[in-house]
C-alpha cells in the first residue's frame, strides 16, 4: 500500500476517528485506525459499538490496507509541515510516513485483524432523510438528559420513535425527561421505536457540526447507519425496553408562567453557588408578580433573587435540582422566554419554549 494526501485533509479525517477509539480496551486492534487505499482512501475506526468511516481524495500508488495506532498517528500527522504526506506499508506491518525531510516508521497491526461492522440494509428496516440542522437540534435537546449510569443501559440512549411524517426523540435518566417532535414529510420511523446509544449520537453530532444538507438514516437489524457526503457512521442499537415515558408527562398543569430565559438562567447560576454540593437544590417560589429563586445550606449560607413575571395566582413553592434546570436552559440559546408549568410541590415541572409545543422538558421535584 502506498498513497499521498494533503496533510490538512488527512489531519481532519483522522481527527474524526479520535472520539470513537477507546483509550482502554482488551483488543489492541481497536486502538488503531484502518487505512484502505483503492480508488480513493478510506479511514475507519471502531469500538465495536460505533463505527466511523471517512473517504478522502488521495493519489494511490499501490492499493492495499494497513492499521496504525490512531492517537499517535493523528498527533504525528497534525505536527507535520503543510503539503503532501506519503504513507507506505512496509514489512511486518510497519507504516512509514514521509513529509518533506521527515520520515517516521510506526508499528502497525495486520489489517485483516480489523473487525468488520454489520451494515444496515434498507430492505431489513427503514430508510429516511433528515435535514442536518434539524437532526442537530433534536440531538442537542435530548442527549443531555440521557443517563450516564452504565448499569441502566436502557436509559443510556435516545429513544427514536414517531409516526407518519413525524420523528420523535426522547431522552431520560429517570429524574428528568426531554422530548422533541419534528414534522418531516415522507418520513416513517420504525413502529416499535429504537434506542440510539449516547456515544453514537454524540459522535454523529460532532460529525455534523458546521455541515449543511441532509443525512440519510438507515435502520436494519440491530444497527443504524447515518450517511452524509463522504462520511459514514454506524451505531449498534441498545438492546432493552425503553420506559413508558408518556405516563410521566403531565397532561395538564395548574400554573403556566412565562419567564425571560436569560434572567432565569443567570439567577439559577448565582443562587446555586450556596446550594448543597450533593443535592444542588433550589426553590422556585411563585407569588404575585414575581418568581423568587432561592437556595440555602448550613455549610455555605443562603441566597435569593427575584424575577418579575406576569403571575397573579396563588402562592406556591417547589424544589428542583438546579443543574437539571440550567442544563435545559443552556441548550435553548435562541429562545428569549420559556414557559414553566407547575402544579404543586410534589408534581413534575414542565418547561417548554414559549409558543412551541414540539419540545417538552419534564423535571421531577425534590424536597428541600
Amino acid at each position: 500500500m502506498e498513497f499521498s494526501i494533503d496533510r490538512g485533509e488527512f489531519t481532519q479525517a483522522l481527527s474524526l476517528a479520535q472520539g470513537v477509539v477507546e483509550r482502554r480496551n482488551t483488543m489492541p486492534i481497536l486502538a488503531n485506525v484502518l487505512l484502505e487505499a483503492g480508488e480513493d482512501l478510506s479511514i475507519a475506526a471502531t469500538d465495536l459499538e460505533v463505527h466511523i468511516k471517512r473517504r478522502c481524495q488521495a493519489k494511490v500508488g499501490k492499493p492495499g490496507a494497513a492499521t496504525v495506532a490512531a492517537r499517535k498517528f493523528y498527533e504525528l500527522v497534525r505536527e507535520l509541515r503543510p503539503g503532501d504526506v506519503t504513507i507506505r506499508l512496509l514489512e511486518n506491518h510497519f507504516v512509514e510516513v514521509v513529509s518533506g525531510r521527515s520520515r517516521v516508521r510506526l508499528v502497525g497491526l495486520p489489517a485483516e485483524d480489523f473487525p468488520t461492522f454489520p451494515q444496515a440494509e434498507a430492505k431489513d428496516g427503514s430508510r429516511f432523510r433528515m435535514d442536518v440542522a434539524t437532526l442537530c437540534a433534536m440531538i442537542d435537546r435530548t442527549l443531555f438528559a440521557v443517563s450516564t449510569d452504565d448499569t441502566r443501559a436502557h436509559l443510556g440512549g435516545v429513544f427514536l420513535t414517531g409516526g407518519e411524517d413525524s420523528v420523535r426523540f426522547v431522552g431520560t435518566d429517570g429524574h428528568r425527561l426531554a422530548l422533541v417532535d419534528q414534522p418531516i414529510p415522507g418520513v416513517k420511523p420504525p413502529e416499535k421505536g429504537l434506542i440510539l446509544p449516547r456515544k453514537g449520537l454524540a459522535e454523529l453530532r460532532r460529525l455534523l457540526e458546521g455541515k449543511e444538507g441532509e443525512v440519510a438514516m438507515t435502520v436494519g437489524g440491530n444497527v443504524v447507519r447515518a450517511e452524509m457526503a463522504d462520511v459514514e457512521l454506524v451505531m449498534r442499537l441498545i438492546d432493552g425496553e425503553f420506559p413508558n415515558y408518556e405516563q410521566v408527562i403531565p397532561n395538564d398543569v395548574k400554573f403556566r408562567v412565562a419567564i425571560p430565559k436569560d434572567d432565569l438562567l443567570s439567577a439559577l447560576k448565582r443562587v446555586s453557588v450556596v446550594a448543597s454540593d450533593r443535592s444542588r437544590g433550589v426553590r422556585l417560589a411563585l407569588s404575585s408578580g414575581q418568581l423568587t429563586v432561592s437556595a440555602s445550606s448550613p455549610d455555605f449560607g443562603e441566597a435569593s433573587e427575584e424575577i418579575e413575571i406576569p403571575f397573579d395566582g396563588e402562592e406556591m413553592t417547589v424544589g428542583f435540582n438546579s443543574r437539571y434546570l440550567t442544563d435545559v436552559l443552556a441548550i435553548l440559546p435562541d429562545e428569549p422566554r420559556v414557559e414553566i408549568g407547575l402544579s404543586d410541590d410534589v408534581s413534575p415541572g414542565v418547561i417548554r419554549t414559549e409558543g412551541d409545543d414540539t419540545y417538552s422538558y419534564v423535571v421531577m421535584p425534590m424536597r428541600l
